[in-house]
Protein backbone atom coordinates (compact mmCIF):
# COMPACT_ATOMS: atom_id res chain seq x y z
CA UNK A 1 0.00 0.00 0.00
CA UNK A 2 1.21 3.47 -0.87
CA UNK A 3 -0.22 6.86 -1.73
CA UNK A 4 0.13 8.50 -5.13
CA UNK A 5 0.02 12.25 -4.42
CA UNK A 6 -1.18 13.91 -7.63
CA UNK A 7 -1.13 17.52 -8.79
CA UNK A 8 -4.48 19.13 -9.60
CA UNK A 9 -3.89 18.92 -13.35
CA UNK A 10 -3.28 15.17 -13.10
CA UNK A 11 -6.19 14.57 -10.71
CA UNK A 12 -8.50 16.15 -13.30
CA UNK A 13 -7.34 13.57 -15.84
CA UNK A 14 -7.54 10.58 -13.46
CA UNK A 15 -11.11 11.27 -12.37
CA UNK A 16 -10.69 9.01 -9.33
CA UNK A 17 -11.84 9.62 -5.76
CA UNK A 18 -9.31 11.04 -3.34
CA UNK A 19 -8.36 9.28 -0.15
CA UNK A 20 -9.04 11.24 3.02
CA UNK A 21 -7.02 9.01 5.31
CA UNK A 22 -3.28 9.33 5.54
CA UNK A 23 -2.03 5.76 5.16
CA UNK A 24 1.49 4.76 6.12
CA UNK A 25 3.14 3.16 3.10
CA UNK A 26 4.12 -0.50 3.24
CA UNK A 27 6.72 0.05 0.50
CA UNK A 28 10.41 0.49 1.28
CA UNK A 29 10.57 3.58 -0.93
CA UNK A 30 7.43 5.15 0.54
CA UNK A 31 4.91 7.32 -1.27
CA UNK A 32 5.10 8.77 -4.78
CA UNK A 33 4.13 12.12 -6.33
CA UNK A 34 2.82 12.57 -9.86
CA UNK A 35 2.05 15.23 -12.43
CA UNK A 36 1.11 15.34 -16.09
CA UNK A 37 3.43 16.56 -18.84
CA UNK A 38 1.24 17.72 -21.71
CA UNK A 39 3.72 16.86 -24.44
CA UNK A 40 3.12 14.78 -27.53
CA UNK A 41 2.74 12.06 -26.44
CA UNK A 42 1.53 13.05 -22.98
CA UNK A 43 3.56 11.65 -20.10
CA UNK A 44 3.16 11.22 -16.37
CA UNK A 45 6.14 12.21 -14.22
CA UNK A 46 6.25 10.17 -11.02
CA UNK A 47 8.73 11.12 -8.26
CA UNK A 48 9.48 9.15 -5.10
CA UNK A 49 8.97 11.16 -1.93
CA UNK A 50 12.04 9.78 -0.13
CA UNK A 51 14.68 9.36 -2.84
CA UNK A 52 13.25 11.77 -5.46
CA UNK A 53 13.72 8.99 -8.03
CA UNK A 54 11.92 10.07 -11.23
CA UNK A 55 9.88 7.71 -13.39
CA UNK A 56 8.28 8.72 -16.69
CA UNK A 57 5.52 6.78 -18.41
CA UNK A 58 2.84 7.39 -20.98
CA UNK A 59 -0.16 9.14 -19.44
CA UNK A 60 -2.76 7.50 -21.66
CA UNK A 61 -4.99 5.93 -20.70
CA UNK A 62 -5.06 8.17 -17.63
CA UNK A 63 -7.69 6.09 -15.86
CA UNK A 64 -5.24 3.17 -15.57
CA UNK A 65 -2.21 5.22 -14.51
CA UNK A 66 -2.32 4.24 -10.81
CA UNK A 67 -2.28 0.54 -11.76
CA UNK A 68 0.65 1.04 -14.18
CA UNK A 69 2.97 2.89 -11.79
CA UNK A 70 4.36 -0.24 -10.10
CA UNK A 71 5.47 -1.80 -13.41
CA UNK A 72 7.13 1.45 -14.49
CA UNK A 73 8.89 1.75 -11.13
CA UNK A 74 10.10 -1.85 -11.45
CA UNK A 75 11.55 -1.12 -14.88
CA UNK A 76 13.44 1.95 -13.61
CA UNK A 77 14.71 0.08 -10.54
CA UNK A 78 15.97 -2.68 -12.82
CA UNK A 79 17.77 -0.14 -15.03
CA UNK A 80 19.47 1.22 -11.90
CA UNK A 81 20.80 -2.26 -11.10
CA UNK A 82 18.66 -2.77 -8.01
CA UNK A 83 18.39 -6.40 -6.89
CA UNK A 84 15.43 -8.47 -8.03
CA UNK A 85 14.39 -9.29 -4.44
CA UNK A 86 14.06 -5.59 -3.60
CA UNK A 87 12.11 -4.95 -6.81
CA UNK A 88 9.72 -7.83 -6.20
CA UNK A 89 9.04 -6.71 -2.61
CA UNK A 90 8.44 -3.14 -3.77
CA UNK A 91 6.07 -4.12 -6.58
CA UNK A 92 4.12 -6.46 -4.27
CA UNK A 93 3.76 -3.65 -1.70
CA UNK A 94 2.55 -1.31 -4.47
CA UNK A 95 -0.42 -3.55 -5.30
CA UNK A 96 -2.77 -1.19 -3.46
CA UNK A 97 -2.69 2.54 -4.15
CA UNK A 98 -4.56 5.50 -2.69
CA UNK A 99 -4.88 8.76 -4.64
CA UNK A 100 -4.38 11.99 -2.69
CA UNK A 101 -3.51 15.63 -3.12
CA UNK A 102 0.12 16.68 -2.95
CA UNK A 103 1.31 17.31 0.59
CA UNK A 104 5.07 17.95 0.32
CA UNK A 105 6.00 21.23 -1.38
CA UNK A 106 9.66 20.25 -1.56
CA UNK A 107 8.86 17.18 -3.64
CA UNK A 108 6.51 19.22 -5.85
CA UNK A 109 9.33 21.74 -6.40
CA UNK A 110 11.73 18.96 -7.38
CA UNK A 111 9.07 17.51 -9.68
CA UNK A 112 8.71 20.90 -11.38
CA UNK A 113 12.49 21.11 -11.82
CA UNK A 114 12.55 17.60 -13.32
CA UNK A 115 9.75 18.59 -15.72
CA UNK A 116 11.75 21.62 -16.84
CA UNK A 117 14.98 19.62 -17.24
CA UNK A 118 13.18 16.82 -19.11
CA UNK A 119 11.80 19.38 -21.54
CA UNK A 120 15.31 20.75 -22.11
CA UNK A 121 16.67 17.23 -22.73
CA UNK A 122 13.79 16.56 -25.13
CA UNK A 123 14.00 19.84 -27.05
CA UNK A 124 17.78 20.35 -27.18
CA UNK A 125 19.22 16.84 -27.01
CA UNK A 126 16.44 14.98 -28.80
CA UNK A 127 15.83 12.61 -25.88
CA UNK A 128 12.27 11.33 -26.25
CA UNK A 129 12.38 7.88 -24.64
CA UNK A 130 10.70 8.12 -21.19
CA UNK A 131 13.07 5.56 -19.64
CA UNK A 132 16.15 7.33 -21.00
CA UNK A 133 14.86 10.67 -19.69
CA UNK A 134 14.14 9.18 -16.25
CA UNK A 135 17.65 7.72 -16.04
CA UNK A 136 19.20 11.06 -16.98
CA UNK A 137 17.10 12.99 -14.45
CA UNK A 138 18.02 10.51 -11.70
CA UNK A 139 21.67 11.60 -11.95
CA UNK A 140 20.88 15.26 -11.16
CA UNK A 141 22.00 16.53 -7.75
CA UNK A 142 18.98 17.74 -5.78
CA UNK A 143 19.02 20.31 -3.00
CA UNK A 144 16.11 18.60 -1.23
CA UNK A 145 18.36 15.58 -0.58
CA UNK A 146 21.44 17.63 0.36
CA UNK A 147 22.97 17.67 -3.12
CA UNK A 148 22.72 13.92 -3.49
CA UNK A 149 21.32 12.41 -6.68
CA UNK A 150 18.19 10.26 -6.67
CA UNK A 151 20.19 7.41 -8.24
CA UNK A 152 22.76 7.44 -5.45
CA UNK A 153 20.16 7.72 -2.69
CA UNK A 154 18.18 4.86 -4.28
CA UNK A 155 21.24 2.62 -4.13
CA UNK A 156 21.70 3.51 -0.44
CA UNK A 157 18.07 2.74 0.37
CA UNK A 158 18.17 -0.55 -1.54
CA UNK A 159 21.34 -1.50 0.34
CA UNK A 160 19.64 -0.65 3.66
CA UNK A 161 21.68 2.48 4.42
CA UNK A 162 19.02 5.18 4.14
CA UNK A 163 19.01 8.11 6.52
Amino acid sequence: MYTLHCTAKLRERLKQPLSDAMVLPSTELGDWYATALFWRPQLALIVNEHTLLPVLLLLAPASTLPERVAAAVAQVLQMHGIGQDFIEREVAAMAEVEIAKTANRSVVGTMNEFAFEAEVYRDHLGMTDPLQLAMRLAEMPCGAIRGNSPARLLREVAAGRSQ
